[in-house]
């Protein structure tokens, strides 16, 4: 069963979770239905193997790792730190002067085990314009990425997190998920890395999905302090497909802790 019979019931505010975006105009938010990480695999057949590596997020205390707006100058240190620390992440990727600025680094997300998927083409605010506009800011990215990588994106994450049912019918329409999230730094406000750690790892919990933004310079310096602070409480980091595993992100559907 899917569609609304597997969303969470429960109501989250679209415009809570746009306070982490990359600006502050939030007038105009709509309800939205999202559905929870434990809800999906809940709802998965019982007994099914997590088919994304060894990690078990119904046994395990597992948390998502998600970047916004990138590539960037600052994506290739960002990767080294990911590697070192042998963590796998989410990269929701802008189009214009992100993937066609950086190729490189598209392929070497997806070459190092990482999830590849889309932020939008020119982080136009998807409520705002016009159908056309919005196949367009889905589609553009989508294309560029399985280009370079050989894998079409099934992940989206709607700029400033503004969606509606709308929205989610030309998503579903393109195949495509939206996940929003539920750990911020705004990060987009602070250039203190040790402030941008503490943010992340006060509000973090099991299941968590954190945002943060590599296109800022004070991002990437706090990534190792987050890693290493969530580890040492236990959490195991995974992608968002893995997050919902033996479970599936379902196209038109909406994904928040």
């Amino acid at each position: 069963m899917h569609g609304t019979g597997r969303r969470l019931r429960r109501r989250a505010l679209a415009c809570a979770a746009a306070a982490a975006g990359l600006t502050l105009a939030l007038a105009g938010c709509a309800q939205v239905d999202t559905t929870a990480p434990s809800t999906v695999r809940a709802e998965a057949a019982h007994g099914a193997p997590a088919t994304f590596g060894s990690v078990d997020c119904r046994k395990a205390k597992c948390i998502a790792l998600t970047f916004d707006a990138g590539p960037s100058e600052n994506s290739a240190r960002l990767l080294d730190i990911l590697k070192e620390k042998k963590v796998p992440a989410t990269f929701f990727l802008l189009g214009k002067r992100h993937i066609e600025k950086y190729p490189e680094l598209v392929k070497r997300m997806a070459a190092e085990g990482h999830e590849v998927a889309s932020h939008t083409w020119d982080h136009k605010i998807l409520t705002k314009i016009s159908d056309k506009e919005i196949r367009e800011e889905l589609n553009r990215p989508n294309e560029a990425i399985e280009k370079l990588t050989g894998h079409k994106p099934t992940l989206m994450r709607p700029p400033q997190g503004r969606t509606d049912s709308n929205v989610h019918e030309i998503c579903k329409e393109l195949g495509l998920a939206e996940v929003l999230w539920s750990v911020t730094a705004k990060d987009y406000t602070t250039n203190d890395s040790a402030l941008i750690t503490k943010r992340v790892l006060d509000q973090s919990s099991r299941d968590g999905i954190i945002l943060l933004h590599d296109i800022y310079p004070g991002t990437v310096p706090a990534v190792p302090g987050v890693i290493d602070g969530l580890k040492q409480r236990g959490y195991v980091f995974v992608t968002v497909p893995q997050l919902l595993a033996p479970g599936k992100a379902e196209p038109g559907e909406v994904y928040r802790p």
